[in-house]
């Protein structure tokens, strides 16, 4: 319960948390981030990593100049790129045996909803899917189940990493530190989380409406 608690207050406060751990571990905090991104899109039993959220935070601390922003980009770029391949890569090859083993974690329905997902969108799904917590991980996991071509997946995951990387780190850099979101950083966090998560509520009323139908 204690370990919840402590996990939930980081995320709530994660600029406050990212300031003073960039003063404490200098240069080796990039390398921190790069493993938090990479393990958060890259390891399909990690899907409850932050990802949007850390990445406003980074870019409002980066606009403080307390971490470089060119280095911030470009890292986590390939960090989120090489993260998304490696999925795909164990998807392809060890998709049964991971959803077996570690079925507790990598959850039957979190599965559907990415097939759903990907169903409804097709390769954009690789793209798209970097915007939805939970779908973020799991989605490139599915398409090397699925067998998706990797020629298109490599074009749809270079393009969707660092689209998200450049949205959500220059969101932050611009709007982070404006004096009512430095106030309030709690609420915009949850505020990034909840609009994240509309995508799948969208998804879940709509294919409860259809089922209704029937």
């Amino acid at each position: 319960m204690e370990f919840i608690i402590s996990a939930l207050d980081v995320v709530l406060h994660l600029e406050r948390y990212l300031d003073t751990w960039a003063v404490q571990y200098g240069i080796w905090m990039y390398a921190i981030l790069f493993g938090v991104i990479f393990a958060e899109t890259g390891l399909v039993i990690t899907p409850f990593l932050p990802g949007d959220s850390l990445l406003f935070a980074i870019g409002a601390i980066a606009a403080r100049g307390v971490l470089s922003l060119p280095m911030i980009l470009i890292g986590l770029s390939i960090a989120a790129i090489l993260g998304d391949m490696v999925n795909y890569s164990v998807g392809k090859f060890l998709g049964e045996f991971v959803t077996r083993k570690f079925s507790r974690i990598v959850k039957p329905e979190y599965i559907q909803k990415t097939h759903d997902f990907y169903e409804k969108y097709g390769n954009k799904t690789i793209v798209l899917a970097r915007f939805v917590p939970i779908v973020r991980t799991i989605a490139p996991f599915v398409a090397g189940i699925a067998g998706m071509r990797y020629r298109d997946f490599a074009i749809f995951n270079v393009a969707g990493g660092v689209f998200w990387i450049l949205s959500m780190t220059l969101a932050g850099y611009a709007f982070g530190n404006l004096d009512f979101i430095r106030k309030h950083f709690s609420l915009v966090v949850l505020g990034i989380v909840f609009i994240s998560l509309l995508p799948m509520v969208y998804e879940y009323f709509q294919i409860r409406s259809l089922n209704k139908q029937k």
